[in-house]
């Protein structure tokens, strides 16, 4: 499964007034907070990989983990990246199992998500404590890499580009930096 993904900054109450003309339909809110692993084997950073716990309060239902590894990016263009995610029931004995395997927390991400489906695509308008507000247009598309896995992803990618400009937003200030990074730059 790959994850095609483009991120801008934006005002999120304009974003939100434009969903609205747009018709979008609204899938919710949720609380995300995200703890980030480095690897003992490996930088991360220099590979653009990504470990994570995933712990989301969604509006009204229980809390959910989930663990996800995001593979490098795959293109110049997007964050269109490979990508493993898989419940957990615990959020410590997680992190219990990935630290005596010699991962260790590298920093935390916090963000409020509204989450809208427009198009196809998926828009969140996401608020992300120490680093800002943004929005992001994705997809997840199954696909072999190959010529036509490509082809593919590239009229994914411009689909969200395309859902960008609807929302008065330019795919030319998207930004590759996962919030992360953005965190960790800001410190």
């Amino acid at each position: 499964m790959y994850e095609v993904e483009v991120k801008v900054p934006a005002d999120l109450e304009a974003v939100r007034d434009r969903l609205a003309a747009l018709g979008a339909t609204p899938l919710g809110a949720v609380v995300q907070v995200d703890t980030y692993y480095d690897a003992p084997h490996r930088e991360f950073a220099e590979t653009d990989e990504a470990l994570r716990i995933r712990s989301e309060r969604p509006e009204d239902a229980p809390d959910e983990t989930r663990v996800t590894y995001k593979g490098p990016l795959v293109d110049d263009e997007s964050k269109t990246r490979e990508e493993f995610e898989t419940s957990v029931a615990d959020r410590e004995t997680m992190d219990g199992i990935l630290t005596n395997l010699g991962f260790e927390p590298a920093a935390t991400v916090r963000k409020e998500r509204e989450r809208f489906s427009l198009e196809g695509y998926t828009v969140t308008l996401d608020s992300v404590d120490g680093v800002g507000e943004y929005v992001e247009v994705e997809i997840d598309v199954e696909v072999e890499i190959d010529v036509e896995g490509e082809s593919e992803l590239e009229a994914a990618r411009n689909g969200a580009y395309d859902v960008l400009e609807r929302l008065h937003l330019d795919p030319d200030d998207q930004l590759r930096t996962s919030y992360l990074g953005l965190l960790l730059e800001s410190e």
